[in-house]
């Protein structure tokens, strides 16, 4: 589904060159939970924007499904991201005007959607996440872990292929953290590929692969069990 062949990126000033990737080779399989692991400043946001398609690679490849995508323009990469991929962030990225539902909603809007499609498909997906409740309500109204549930929700309305992940439980305290998780993993259950940013060797335990970055190489990786329990 993902592969990058040969990729690096560079970032270039007047005065310094600065090598944020290099010579990345992988490959990410449908339905797979991959965490992206490494100190900060290894390159880990870099590729995740690259994969998120936010960014393009100096040089190299990077193949998404049937396109070869390394070269796309804005516009190209905006149109496949849009119906391709969802987004979790650490901060939320929530709108703080905008409802919960209406927040959900948004990518549907840029798919233009029909509003009675929409309107089914957004209530489905706040059921399905526990937090039909706050429908009407705005972020600032709800705690952390209620505001990362609306921001996976909007990630998955308009059923992506691939949902990337940024140090998803970075600004929740551990219980909430842990179902964020646990709502990551059933989602991968159902089908749905992951590829996660994270410092957390615990987060990093409910995927079935762990990527290990270090000065924009990748060092190693480790082939885990798709799921923990007891944890």
């Amino acid at each position: 589904m993902i592969l990058l062949k040969n990729l690096d990126k560079v970032y270039f000033t007047e005065e310094v060159e600065t090598t944020a990737l290099s010579n990345i080779n992988l490959e990410i399989k449908q339905g797979e939970f991959v965490a992206v692991m490494g100190p900060s400043g290894c390159g880990k946001s870099t590729l995740l924007n690259i994969l998120g398609l936010l960014d393009n690679p100096t040089s190299g490849e990077y193949h998404f499904g049937q396109h070869e995508v390394s070269r796309y323009s804005e516009r190209q990469r905006a149109q496949l991201r849009k119906g391709s991929i969802g987004f979790v962030f650490q901060s939320f990225n929530l709108i703080d005007e905008l409802t919960v539902f209406e927040n959900v909603e948004l990518p549907l809007l840029y798919l233009k959607i029909p509003a009675a499609e929409r309107k089914q498909r957004v209530e489905e997906v706040l059921d399905r996440m526990n937090i039909m409740h706050r429908r009407n309500h705005f972020p600032q109204q709800l705690s952390g872990g209620q505001q990362q549930r609306v921001a996976i929700s909007r990630a998955i309305v308009a059923n992506p292929r691939v949902i990337l992940a940024d140090e998803p439980t970075g600004n929740l305290d551990s219980a909430n953290g842990e179902e964020v998780m646990k709502l990551l993993s059933q989602l991968n259950e159902e089908g749905t590929t992951i590829v996660m940013v994270t410092h957390s060797a615990h987060d990093a335990g409910y995927a079935g692969r762990i990527v290990n970055l270090f000065d924009g190489k990748i060092v190693s990786e480790k082939v885990k069990e798709p799921a923990v329990s007891g944890k």
